[in-house]
């Protein structure tokens, strides 16, 4: 299975101890495949996947939507997603409809 594109995301995590409190950011990958969209936790298939989307949040980044079949789900972008949001587009619009 040949990876069509990528998108760097990231997961921001804090972490609280009886001393300190300590801020985690850890650095994932997402995948979009011709039969699905792949991410660490996650796999969606494309014919559940309706839209992408991306808002802009100050200069460093946005956020990332995946409109899916169970619902929209949000990833932390520290760079623009377009091309991976074309990739997916140009996938979308040459497969056969169901």
């Amino acid at each position: 299975m040949n990876c069509i594109a990528i998108q760097h995301y990231y997961k921001v995590k804090r972490e609280i101890t009886s001393v300190e409190q300590k801020t985690v950011v850890d650095e994932r990958v997402m995948y979009l495949y011709k039969e699905k969209i792949v991410t660490k936790y996650r796999e969606f298939p494309i014919t559940e996947v309706f839209d992408l989307s991306y808002k802009p949040i100050g200069g460093d980044g946005g956020i990332f939507y995946l409109h899916t079949l169970q619902g929209v789900f949000s990833y932390m972008l520290s760079t623009d997603p377009a091309s991976f949001i074309e990739a997916f587009k140009d996938l979308s619009s040459s497969s056969p409809k169901e």
